[in-house]
Order: structure tokens, then sequence, then C-alpha cells
């Protein structure tokens, strides 16, 4: 299983989905919220979290390994 969190728009809000998954892990009504729950696993499993903006671009990347 990939050791990447993405932080994605998810609906009305965002969500958090590992890498080559075709479903999301959580949702949340903000951004800052799910890259928090991402940031926490990433830090867990010495992953990487990468947030991207609501048109799909990335917007920052952060390794916890």
């Amino acid at each position: 299983m990939s050791k990447r969190i993405h932080v994605v728009p998810h609906g009305d809000g965002w969500a958090t989905r590992r890498e080559g998954a075709s479903r999301v892990g959580s949702t949340h009504d903000t951004q800052a919220g799910a890259a928090a729950a991402a940031r926490g696993t990433a830090v867990r499993e010495r992953g990487e979290v990468i947030i991207h903006r609501p048109d799909g671009r990335i917007r920052a990347a952060d390794s916890y390994g």
C-alpha cells in the first residue's frame, strides 16, 4: 500500500486518498481538516502528504519519514 496520501477536493468538501486507491479514506469540511488527518497518518506511517488546490494542481508536499 502506498505511503503517499493526497488531500483532494471531494464534493463540497475535501478528502484524503491514498495514491492508487479508488475510494477516499476520509472526508472533511475543510482543506485544513483533511490535511491534518493526512498529516497524522503520514507521521505514523512515515509517509508523504500531497495537498492539491481546488482545481487539482499540487499546492504542497511534505514528507514525514
